[in-house]
């Protein structure tokens, strides 16, 4: 079945819950997993609250210690369910091209990944990384919610 599992997160409940499942999945299956969370570049014009009140280097710092308190938690669920569990940061401007492109050079037979559910205006402005993921991935994608 799956041997390598891809499993993006960006330390919401909704993706934490999305990491669970497929580390779970993974120990049915007895594959590996690569967790991801995938951070957007500083830039001047931006919404995120973070960036509107810190300098790049700031912004940088804050973005690697969400990205370990996020990555911490997925080495701990894996090493709790005996699943080899490899932890991966980036910085794009685009994160669904991030996670396609991971899934890629790291091998990855699956993407699992959480369903945000966006609505309405947010979802057309904002986007929705998976819906973006599911239109251009070539690999299968579980979608949790």
């Amino acid at each position: 079945m799956y041997r390598h599992i891809l499993i993006s997160t960006d330390g919401s409940p909704l993706s934490e819950g999305a990491l669970r499942q497929g580390i779970a999945l993974a120990g049915a299956v007895r594959a590996k997993v690569t967790a991801l969370t995938v951070s957007r570049p500083f830039d001047n014009f931006a919404v995120d609250p973070v960036m509107l009140t810190a300098t790049a280097a700031e912004y940088e710092q804050a973005c690697r210690a969400r990205a370990e308190k996020i990555l911490g938690l997925a080495r701990a669920e894996a090493a709790a369910a005996g699943v080899a569990c490899e932890t991966l940061h980036l910085i794009r401007d685009h994160p669904y091209q991030a996670i396609i492109e991971t899934a890629g050079t790291k091998g990855c037979d699956l993407i699992c990944m959480a369903s945000h559910g966006r609505k309405g205006v947010s979802a057309l402005v904002l986007g929705c990384e998976t819906n973006k993921v599911l239109t251009h991935s070539r690999i299968p994608v579980l979608v949790c919610r």
